[in-house]
C-alpha cells in the first residue's frame, strides 16, 4: 500500500474509532506528512518497504528539534505503524521495539493563594468584567483547560446540583463540582449575558462584544489584560490556573485519584507530576524557614 493511502487510512481511523479532535487530528497529519516526505526522497513509497533504521534515521535528521518533539514524533509513528501491523497491511510492526527518548520533566508552574486571591479581586462594573470574573473562578475553581472552557454550553452548567459537565480531549465527557465561588459569579454573568447577544442568539455560556463565542486567543488576551493591571505575572498563561487548581487540592490532602477525574487525565502517571509540585514546596519551605537548614 502507498504510504498516502495508508496515513489517510490511520487519520480516519483515529478520527472515527478514537475520536481523535481537529487538533490532534492536525498534528498527526502533520507529523507523517513530514515521514512521509522524508521516506520518500529515500525512494520508499511502499509501507511494506519501510525498515527499521529508516525510522531511526528519520529521528536522528529531526534531533535539532526539541526532545518533547521527538518523543511526540515517534509516538505518532509507533501508533501508524502498529495500525498497520494489526490491519495486516504488514506483516511486521518494524517500530515496535524503538526506544522513546527519555523525557525532562518539568514541574507546572502554580500560583500561590495569595496569587489568585489578587488576580480573581476584579472590580465589577462591565459586563466584560462580569464575564472575566466567571470565566476566571470557572477555571481555577474547576481546573479546566481554556479549550474546555470556551467550548461550554450554557445547558453544561448545573447550578442545582452544582456540577459542570465538561467535554475534553478526545470528547470524553466528565461532571466537575462548581464551588460557590463560582456558581456565584456565573449567576451574576447570566444576569448581564444578554448584552452580548445583541438580539442574536448563541448556545455558548461565554461570549465576545461581537456576539460570538469567546476564543482562545481572546480568553489570553483578556489574562494578560488582567495580570497587567494586577501586576502580576506576565508570563501566567490559563493553565497555570490549572495548575494551580490541582496544586492547592494537593496541598490540602485532596485524593490523587479524585483529582485526576476532575483534571480528566486519562492516566494518572500524568497527575502524579502534581505530587512533585507539592514536594518541591515542601523542600522549598523547609530551606526558606527552618532555622538549621543550612549552615
Amino acid at each position: 500500500m502507498k504510504i498516502e493511502f495508508a496515513i489517510e487510512d490511520f487519520i480516519n481511523y483515529c478520527i472515527f474509532e478514537k475520536g481523535l479532535s481537529d487538533k490532534t487530528k492536525l498534528s498527526y497529519q502533520n507529523d507523517l506528512d513530514v515521514y512521509r516526505e522524508f521516506l520518500n526522497n529515500k525512494g520508499i513509497f511502499n509501507v511494506e518497504k519501510i525498515k527499521s533504521d529508516d525510522i531511526k534515521e528519520f529521528l536522528k535528521k529531526r534531533n535539532v528539534e526539541a526532545t518533547t518533539t521527538i518523543a511526540h514524533n515517534l509516538t505518532v509513528i509507533k501508533n501508524f505503524h502498529k495500525y498497520l501491523f494489526r490491519q495486516k497491511i504488514v506483516t511486521t510492526d518494524v517500530a515496535s521495539y524503538i526506544e522513546r527518548p527519555k523525557l525532562r520533566k518539568s514541574l507546572p508552574k502554580a500560583l500561590t493563594i495569595e496569587e489568585v486571591d489578587k488576580l480573581l479581586d476584579i472590580d465589577l462594573r462591565t459586563p466584560f468584567d462580569y464575564r472575566n470574573k466567571a470565566m476566571l473562578e470557572l477555571m481555577y475553581g474547576c481546573g479546566l483547560r481554556v479549550s474546555e472552557i470556551i467550548n461550554l454550553e450554557v445547558n453544561d452548567i448545573d447550578m442545582i446540583n452544582a456540577f459542570v459537565r465538561v467535554f475534553g480531549k478526545g470528547n470524553k465527557e466528565r461532571l466537575v463540582p462548581l464551588g460557590e465561588y463560582a456558581i456565584i459569579y456565573l449567576r451574576k454573568y447570566l444576569e448581564v449575558r444578554d448584552s452580548f447577544l445583541k438580539n442574536k442568539s448563541s448556545d455558548k455560556l461565554f461570549l465576545n462584544n461581537h456576539s460570538m463565542p469567546m476564543s482562545r486567543q481572546g480568553f489570553f488576551k483578556n489574562l494578560k489584560k488582567i495580570l497587567k493591571e494586577k501586576g502580576l505575572n506576565s508570563d501566567i498563561s490559563p493553565h497555570t490556573l490549572r495548575h494551580s487548581f490541582a496544586t492547592h487540592l494537593i496541598n490540602r490532602g485532596a485524593d490523587l485519584r479524585s483529582i485526576q477525574e476532575m483534571l480528566g487525565h486519562a492516566d494518572i502517571s500524568t497527575t502524579k507530576i502534581y505530587t512533585e509540585v507539592s514536594d518541591a514546596k515542601v523542600v522549598e519551605d523547609y530551606k526558606k524557614y527552618h532555622p538549621r537548614s543550612t549552615k
